[in-house]
């Protein structure tokens, strides 16, 4: 049965785009419009309490019965355990999976968004914020290159842990990061982009791209009405 995505053409979305295409999943697209401000409506807080995408709702699911999941990681867990790809069998390299999907989730996500926000979006430059995050990119650039220096990929084979962090090293010249400085991750950088199932997933509402925003959009990504319910 056809797997219903809520998504928008940003690295969380193409994580979950990524996977759906990369293992041929029928899946149905729904967008939402997070310059618009889609994210704060009810039917789609429903699914998504935290008025993030992407979410999924999958009308099979473990009991026969559907269930909606919201949050990155957890939906490519979910998917890879449904559909018994990208993610290991074997108990000790399915942790080091998960670990290195974490570590997207807590660190490579959070860390290169504020780097991207603060070079790129703030209203006034902050010197302190700036050097702050980006010198913390270059930080998990660097993990990442020392890992990739031991492995063809993140985790050992191509995985979850791959489309996780691949989608955030995509601006890394908006996060103050240049490849060239990262020779194992730009040597992986490559090899994933040329992987047909990302090439599909990253086209998904390309067209409907951040590229400039008004005032409205701003309010709805970084303004007050996050807060409010």
């Amino acid at each position: 049965m056809t797997i219903d995505l809520y998504y928008w053409p940003t690295p969380n979305g193409w994580k979950v785009s990524i996977m759906l295409e990369e293992t041929e999943t029928p899946y149905n697209l729904i967008p939402v419009n997070i310059m618009a401000g889609d994210q704060f409506q009810p039917e789609f807080l429903k699914i998504s309490p935290n008025n993030k995408m992407p979410a999924i709702v999958d009308p099979n699911g473990p009991d026969g019965n559907p269930i909606s999941i919201f949050e990155s990681g957890a939906i490519l867990l979910y998917l890879a355990e449904k559909i018994g790809r990208f993610i290991p069998e074997n108990p000790r390299e399915r942790y080091t999976t998960i670990q290195w999907l974490m570590f997207q989730m807590g660190g490579v996500g959070p860390m290169l968004g504020q780097a991207h926000h603060f070079r790129q979006y703030a209203p006034e430059k902050i010197p302190y914020a700036i050097e702050r995050y980006t010198n913390e990119a270059s930080r998990l650039y660097r993990v990442l290159d020392q890992q990739l220096f031991q492995f063809e990929y993140v985790a050992g084979d191509y995985s979850i842990a791959d489309m996780a962090i691949y989608p955030w090293i995509i601006s890394h010249e908006k996060q103050g990061q240049n490849l060239a400085d990262f020779p194992n991750l730009k040597r992986w950088f490559e090899t994933v982009s040329q992987r047909p199932g990302v090439t599909r997933g990253l086209a998904v509402l390309n067209e409907s791209r951040i590229k400039n925003m008004d005032e409205t959009a701003k309010e709805n990504l970084f303004g007050a009405r996050q807060f409010q319910r």
